[in-house]
């Protein structure tokens, strides 16, 4: 293909209908159908980048290998094309907004007014060309994050009608997410809340060329009928989005529904074969027929919001297949936990996996946590923040260091077992200044962590500031906490795992952003066929 074709998602009538599981299934059967496919997201918040946002607020901060700090949607991506995303791949209008001002300050509009037209939605429309013109991709999925009719999105709305119209006919399409409603009252799907939506896209200048309607009930042909005269649409454009039970059907639902091939129709681009989605399939009937149950506890400070644990849940989805095991994730809240109820909080549970975090709040719930598996030979799993608890831990009930603790927690500790790292101490803004993306590590033979990947050296994604202090790397390595994973250009530990357990290991990096349908994270797939063990005994 010469010229990179366009896809731009955007959503009406209410947030969190699923733009980024439309996209991520659609460039899923476009990739299965052979064309190299992308997908990006735009953001409307001012924030520069989601790193430095409450988890509450926007969910997870996924991380990919170049260190870009970005949107939860980016890991659906990268979990259904099994394709590495960048910092290319997610943009904020906070990051356009300084890109033009550092522009202006440095005097390239040539004393020129700058305006949000043509000055902001130019620097949008280019940073959305930007994986087209690499020439690495056939088609661009471009998600538009917020509401049509949202203030903040204004901006990218009136950049993707610049854009269709500058790319020419059959070059640049819109898919309008939407909601049609069911109102138990009336006893029918309404399609008024769609009709508004659409119209409000109309007011923008764009005409939305596919309507995804997301409903609880399916649409008959007459309301696809009424959907498409009223919306301007092609009745084969109206495309139903049914719930389903979980994301991975959709892929299926969206082929069933034809979205892949409307969208190439209008793309003026051959449906070459039908996609291939036997692996896929292969996982979703061993994810639908699970031959094992466990429980696993999830403990952490922001369990109220599953968004916020959004990798971690989904890799455990992938692992739980893999194992052909439901794996039910049990949500405990660390603050919640004290060795007078610890007993209570995890009985039942095959294996606990503490979660990465931030902050003094709740740790000493997750120390007593690790106390608890450890002693009880029940499979552990530590991610950044929950590997750094079993380094405290063991430093204060094993080696006695009764006090040892975080600097992040306590900088007066007399035992700083975990440190902040000494590039950081000079650090004053917070966004995007941690250690961050791929880092390499290299794994120790004879150790779980060479069993589980099988390779001497890896290389993983990293969010944090503080690390294990190697001053106590001897003691604790005496003391039986063995350092199987050592970063090989500074040295600083990675992995900790403890002989003679069923099951135990602390990572510093992320393996969660990782993990994909096609390639289940192996940590996460042995430590749920630990549990598996764990649950038979």
């Amino acid at each position: 293909m010469n010229q990179t074709k366009y896809i731009f998602v955007t959503g009406g009538v209410t947030s969190s209908l699923g733009k980024g599981i439309i996209a991520a299934s659609l460039a899923k059967l476009l990739q299965g159908r052979g064309y190299r496919t992308t997908i990006q997201k735009f953001d409307p918040y001012i924030n520069v980048d989601p790193g430095t946002l409450n988890p509450y607020e926007h969910g997870e901060c996924y991380v990919t290998d170049d260190g870009a700090e970005t949107d939860l949607d980016l890991g659906h991506y990268e979990r259904f094309l099994n394709v590495p995303t960048s910092q290319a791949n997610n943009v904020t209008t906070g990051r356009v907004y300084l890109s033009v001002i550092e522009k202006e300050r440095r005097g390239e509009f040539l004393g020129k007014t700058v305006q949000v037209v043509p000055h902001i939605t130019n620097e949008i429309k280019d940073r959305m060309q930007l994986l087209g013109k690499s020439g690495d991709y056939d088609i661009v999925i471009t998600e538009i994050g917020g509401t049509v009719g949202d203030i903040e999105s204004l901006p990218y709305i009136e950049s993707v009608r610049q854009l269709v119209w500058e790319l020419g006919e059959n070059n640049g399409i819109v898919i309008h997410l939407t909601l049609v409603p069911y109102l138990a009252a009336a006893g029918e799907l309404k399609t008024k809340p769609t009709q508004h939506s659409v119209k409000t896209l109309m007011e923008s200048g764009i005409k939305a060329d596919i309507l995804v309607c997301r409903t609880e009930h399916e649409l008959s042909q007459e309301l696809r009928q009424k959907l498409a005269l009223f919306c301007n649409v092609k009745k084969e454009a109206v495309i139903q989005s049914i719930d389903a039970s979980t994301i991975y059907e959709v892929p299926n639902l969206m082929l069933e529904e034809g979205l892949d091939v409307v969208a190439l129709k209008k793309l003026d681009l051959p449906k070459k074969a039908l996609p291939d989605l036997k692996n896929w399939n292969t996982f979703l009937k061993r994810l639908k027929n699970p031959k094992h149950t466990v429980n696993i506890g999830l403990v952490g400070k922001y369990v109220e919001m599953q968004d916020c644990y959004k990798s971690i849940l989904e890799a455990f989805i992938h692992a739980g297949a893999a194992n052909e095991t439901k794996v039910n994730v049990i949500s405990i809240h660390s603050e919640h936990i004290n060795a007078e109820n610890i007993v209570e909080k995890l009985a039942g549970l095959d294996g606990v996996l503490v979660a990465p975090g931030f902050g003094e709040r709740g740790i000493e719930g997750k120390i007593e946590a690790v106390r608890y598996v450890r002693e009880n030979n029940i499979p552990f799993f530590g991610i950044c923040l929950g590997m750094q608890m079993s380094v405290i831990e063991y430093s204060r009930n094993i080696l006695g260091y009764k006090e040892a603790n975080s600097t992040e927690m306590n900088d007066k500790t007399p035992h700083p077992v975990v440190n902040l790292m000494e590039e950081q101490k000079t650090v004053t803004d917070k966004g995007g200044t941690m250690r961050l993306g791929a880092w390499k590590c290299d794994i120790k033979p004879d150790t779980l962590a060479y069993k589980i990947y099988g390779q001497k050296t890896i290389s993983e994604r990293h969010r944090h500031r503080y690390e294990y202090n190697n001053k106590y790397a001897d003691e604790l390595q005496n003391a039986g906490l063995k350092a199987s994973g050592v970063n090989p250009d500074t040295g600083l530990v990675e992995i900790v795992e403890l002989e003679n357990h069923p099951f135990f290991i602390g990572v510093q990096y992320h393996p969660e952003y990782k993990s994909t349908v096609a390639n289940p994270h192996p940590i996460f797939v042995n430590f749920v066929a630990a549990a598996v063990n764990a649950h038979k005994k």
